[in-house]
């Protein structure tokens, strides 16, 4: 159970290194969040983004989260479920905000992150994420 309980810990703050990587646009220190197969699927209110590959991830979120945006990313109750000593998923409530300081546009809203994890070298990453809004 104790290892168990570890290895929920460091998931925990894999999620959490991901938003704040996410919202600094710190690409570098999002880069070893993902393994480098990752695949994404997030649906919003007025968008689908889906794409496979760490580096493709990277470059859209560098065209995104830059000087031109602000964001806050805030998970909450996570529900992870160790399967097995590599594998593992995670259900995250998110809350965020994102402005576009160039268009003038401010997203709020909140969703439902479907998340799986790999651990490999006993480093835990994203291997999949997934998520639904919840509003918009």
């Amino acid at each position: 159970m104790a290892l168990r309980l570890e290895d929920i810990e460091l998931i925990r703050r894999l999620k959490y290194r991901y938003w704040r990587c996410l919202d600094t646009g710190d690409i570098a220190g999002m880069r070893d969040v993902f393994t480098e197969d990752v695949k994404v699927d997030y649906i919003g209110g007025t968008y689908r983004w889906q794409m496979q590959g760490r580096e493709k991830i990277l470059d859209s979120v560098a065209s995104s989260f830059n000087a031109n945006a602000v964001a806050c990313h805030t998970g909450h109750h996570p529900e992870i479920d160790v399967l097995s000593d590599t594998t593992a998923t995670g259900i995250w409530y998110l809350t965020d905000i994102f402005i576009n300081l160039a268009e003038k546009v401010r997203t709020t809203g909140s969703a439902l992150y479907r998340d799986k994890y790999l651990k490999s070298g006993g480093v835990w990453r994203i291997a999949e994420s997934v998520y639904e809004r919840l509003y918009e």
